[in-house]
């Protein structure tokens, strides 16, 4: 099995073994240094091993891996020449676009119940008060078996839930109006922020990223970012979102002879800003024991300080570009990398780190037995693909040959809270039409009325609406029946349908 080479130098090379790639890793360096050509190199290697990738492209020059590189000039020549990479030729890979809003790729949609309350009063910046009013939410939803889908259906039960706070609050625990229009208007921000085309359906399924071409490729997954990356709460919980996701559906395999998938997190640092200790204890758990499942995570940051610690000393494959030592910051970033590394004799790393050229790295990858090599400095290797952006019209043709474009591209919209809630007010305010018209309270009608003793044929219609439905409405027959099937299947299938982060917050499905 071929190694993926990472860069030369006079003296050796530095490869990384598809056996430890699921010992996670980091790229990290200054803007401008070559971290994404890095990540270019680490997931033209994988893709070419048959492993499929997820990536998040924030500048828009990571959809370059979708088209060949151009001939080589005479300084790429050169640059190939000096890495002995004589077999170098322009290669596309096999490239399916996602994009949060849909614009630049295929839709990525989750459900609300899915998310789950932990993670989503993480994002909506819930205190302990109203993340128990969440819970509670949650928790009616689920004993009434109502699917929690979309924003439209967490805002019906927060509503329903505010209409009935006495009966709910004794059944339950207590609930405040408070802490109610409190999350309504957290939601209001999620909303603006984008959660609207977010949580919705078709729901992302994990397979749909862990697929390979028909030449047995891995399929390099780039999730445009550009817009998302504005939205620090909503990139981040998408993120923490599919690392739980694996976590949770993917079997135990132990030590494979490669990875069944690898993640490449960009903007590291969004990760971690502001989580609570018991969240970052949990990140921690889970890239620890996510390994056991064939998954590698790459964190990719200015600074390898963006990722705390605990984190960081469990990436064993690490590729440095230059850090520029301006502020007291950098000089602490800088000694902090340099003493991440296995000393090297022949090389002062901390002196390395602020000398390196464009397209220079510092790397170590694990070696036998998993032991980390001693760090080298290397010429980073050159991808096949193209270093850049891509045009619309190259985006549209790629999009356009996507063999999951059929299934995501067409949001559809089932029964769940807000249509059964809505259902249920039309069907308790349509009788009260005419007990209205059958008097004031002394057998007699208002005036210009018919008294409801009269008025047969009109009452009869009323009722055959409100018990078999109209043709925009459907009725109480249908809504108890379908309600009744929804109960019975709910017990099993509300821990499927519910993804609450599991393993990464402590929640079962």
């Amino acid at each position: 099995m071929t190694d993926i080479l990472i860069g030369r130098n006079d003296d050796t090379s530095v490869s990384l073994e598809p056996r430890y790639g699921n010992r996670h890793g980091m790229i990290a360096g200054a803007t401008g240094t070559g971290k994404s050509v890095s990540l270019m190199v680490l997931a033209e290697g994988f893709s070419r091993l048959g492993v499929p990738c997820f990536l998040a492209d924030a500048k828009g020059d990571l959809a370059g891996l979708a088209m060949p590189a151009a001939e080589p000039g005479d300084k790429l020549k050169a640059r190939l020449a000096k890495l002995k990479l004589g077999d170098w030729k322009p290669q596309a890979n096999p490239v399916v676009f996602w994009d949060l809003y849909g614009k630049l790729g295929h839709p990525v949609r989750a459900t609300i119940s899915e998310m789950g309350p932990p993670l989503l009063g993480r994002v909506l910046e819930l205190n302990d008060t109203q993340q128990g009013v969440l819970e509670v939410v949650f928790k009616l939803a689920d004993d009434q078996g109502w699917l929690l889908l979309d924003l439209a259906d967490l805002r019906a039960m927060l509503s329903y839930a505010a209409d009935n706070a006495k009966e709910i609050s004794g059944h339950y625990g207590l609930i405040s109006s408070a802490s109610i229009a409190a999350i309504q208007r957290a939601l209001l921000q999620l909303e603006n922020d984008g959660g609207e085309q977010f949580f919705a359906e078709p729901a992302l399924e994990l397979t749909d990223l862990m697929r390979q071409d028909m030449s047995g490729r891995g399929i390099i997954n780039v999730l445009a970012a550009d817009q998302l990356i504005l939205k620090p709460r909503l990139y981040s919980t998408f993120l923490l979102w599919l690392l739980s996701e694996l976590f949770e559906q993917l079997p135990e395999v132990g030590d494979l002879e490669q990875p069944k998938m690898v993640f490449f997190f960009d903007e590291a640092h969004l990760l971690f800003d502001d989580a609570a200790p018991a969240l970052q204890q949990r990140v921690e758990q889970v890239v620890r024991l996510i390994r056991s499942k064939g998954v590698g995570v790459y964190f990719c940051s200015q600074n390898p300080d963006d990722v705390p610690g605990v984190i960081l000393g469990q990436l064993g494959n690490r590729i440095q570009h230059a850090l520029r030592a301006f502020t007291p910051r950098d000089q602490k970033a800088v000694k902090a990398a340099a003493e991440t590394f296995v000393v090297n004799p022949k090389l002062d790393v901390t002196a390395a780190i602020t000398k390196l050229g464009v397209g220079e790295a510092l790397a170590s990858t694990l070696g036998d037995g998993g032991v980390p090599a001693p760090v080298q400095q290397v010429l980073v290797t050159t991808p096949c693909c193209r270093i850049g952006a891509i045009t619309d019209a190259e985006r549209a043709t790629i999009r356009s040959r996507s063999p999951v474009g059929a299934k995501y591209d067409t949001p559809i919209n089932r029964e769940s809270a807000a249509e059964i809630l809505a259902a249920r007010a039309d069907a308790k305010a349509a009788p009260a039409t005419p007990a209205a018209r059958a008097g004031n309270g002394r057998g007699k009608a208002p005036s210009g009325e018919v008294p409801a003793t009269t008025a047969g044929p009109a009452w009869g219609g009323v009722m055959h609406d409100v018990l078999f439905g109209t043709g925009r409405r459907q009725g109480m027959v249908e809504t108890m029946g379908k309600q009744a099937a929804r109960t019975m299947g709910s017990q099993l299938g509300r821990q499927i349908l519910r993804g609450v982060l599991g393993g990464i917050l402590g929640g079962k499905r």
